[in-house]
């Protein structure tokens, strides 16, 4: 065991048994791996040995061990262990410092919006007079297009935290939303000469349309039982992909095909886009971490807080590889087009810690409506189908082939606003899945929630 402890650079002392113990041990596992610590083909200990090294729960390590395999960063099999998967690189570290129903709907479960009510108004307030106290002269000129440097190193550091991500605060772009991002990495993927990029079979249109208007042609991917394919074809020059939590269908990317795609990029110097529009809310497990952070050299990461706090903010941001990061600047133009007050008091909301409280909360309460949600169709509608129930603030329930416009219909008639699977499938797509109803459940109040989902059951029943 000391051998491990040696060659790993860990030293027990930086975890300690608390709330705290799974992620702090999820990060130091990780760093070791990245920095070559912890070399290829390495094997950990077993969870027993090192959560009896560490005074934690064995289930603690097992749940790291998990996690981490989840991620591409291990590999375990039957009788070997855990080891360090063999595939995986070092790099320095850089400085951080649907055709909508008609009428007049009572309740909104339309995929795609948080609950607004509860937006932290309170909290924001108080981070935006924090900042105006204190705001330099500058934050009222035009600004840098790459956005307020408070806000980018404050992003690095928290996603660094909390999604794995790896990027220094000078390769971040703000942007005014995930669409816009889209906007701006199409125009300098077309002004490299890039033709085709692959995206997921299912997925947004309005996203589609922004690369074909950049001149940029789609190709959607394989689908199977475990979700995407995403290794692209011949040909193609970057892939889409929402690895953490598919939209809509709702699945987690494997972990041989989360590598496999990172390998691809590399390989063929490619470039992956990886769309994190949830990544803060998953309720099964400690959230798996960015794709970004197998590579931050071949993809490029997009965060919002959109789902978090709320699309009004028009607050996203792009972690970029250092080889598109001028490009991107320029494309986007010389003027900083995302306000500047929101991204100071964005950047306070995180570093005072405001943000982290605001999505535990936000998170359990969300957990609780997909918790009554199961609950409801286990009663009501046993034989549903229900898919991607393990993250986000949407699932999708499996219905009869040729059944999705008439449920819609008796939808629209108890006052839901919904959206078949249908809306969502790419007109090209190799895998067309059955018919399906994507049902959101983060727009509607707390208060409304039980009637809309008592609407919901009358439906299904």
């Amino acid at each position: 065991m000391s051998e491990f402890w040696a060659a790993s650079g860990i030293t027990p002392d930086l975890i300690q048994a608390g709330r705290g113990a799974r992620r702090a041990l999820t990060e130091v596992l990780r760093e070791a791996v990245r920095t070559g610590n912890l070399a290829p083909g390495t094997r950990l200990p077993s969870s027993r040995q090192l959560a009896t090294d560490l005074g934690l729960a064995r289930n603690t390590v097992a749940d790291v061990y998990a996690d981490l395999v989840a991620e591409g960063w291990f590999t375990a099999r039957r009788g070997s262990g855990t080891l360090v998967a063999d595939r995986m690189i070092t790099w320095p570290i850089l400085a951080c410092s649907a055709a909508e129903p008609s009428g007049d709907p009572r309740h909104d479960l339309i995929p795609g919006s948080p609950d607004l009510a509860a937006f932290p108004r309170a909290a924001w307030l108080k981070a935006t007079r924090r900042v105006l106290t204190a705001a330099p002269d500058d934050v009222f000129g035009y600004g840098d297009p790459r956005g307020r440097p408070e806000l980018r190193a404050a992003l690095a550091d928290h996603l660094a935290r909390a999604r794995g991500v790896y990027v220094s605060p000078e390769h971040i772009l703000i942007c005014a939303g995930i669409s816009h991002g889209l906007q701006i990495l199409s125009r300098v993927l077309a002004g490299r000469g890039a033709r085709n990029i692959a995206v997921e079979s299912y997925g947004l249109d309005r996203h589609w349309g922004l690369l074909a208007a950049a001149g940029l042609k789609t190709l959607p991917l394989p689908l199977d039982i475990h979700g995407t394919d995403p290794v692209p074809p011949v040909g193609t020059d970057a892939v889409l992909l929402t690895p953490a939590h598919q939209f809509p269908v709702g699945t987690m990317l494997q972990r041989d095909r989360r590598t496999a795609v990172v390998d691809w990029a590399r390989q063929t110097g490619g470039l992956v886009l990886e769309d994190d529009y949830d990544g803060e809310f998953r309720f099964d497990r400690q959230s798996v971490g960015a794709l970004q952070g197998l590579d931050p050299n071949c993809v490029v990461y997009l965060g919002t807080a959109s789902m978090t706090l709320g699309p009004a903010l028009r607050l996203a941001w792009m972690a970029l590889p250092s080889r598109l990061a001028e490009e991107a600047v320029a494309t986007k133009g010389q003027i900083d087009s995302c306000e500047a007050v929101s991204q100071l008091t964005m950047a306070e909301f995180i570093t005072s810690g405001a943000y982290g409280h605001h999505v535990r909360a936000a998170r359990r309460r969300y957990r609780d409506r997909r918790d009554a949600l199961v609950t409801a169709l286990a009663l009501h509608a046993p034989k549903a189908q229900v898919i991607g129930t393990a993250a986000g603030l949407h699932t999708v329930l499996g219905l009869p082939v040729g059944t999705e416009q008439q449920v819609l219909q008796s939808t629209a008639r108890q006052g839901l606003k919904m959206v078949g699977l249908s809306r969502y499938r790419h007109e090209r797509s190799l895998s067309p899945m059955a018919d399906g109803l994507v049902v959101g459940y983060g727009v509607p109040s707390d208060a409304a929630w039980p009637q809309a989902l008592s609407a919901l059951m009358q439906v299904l029943s």
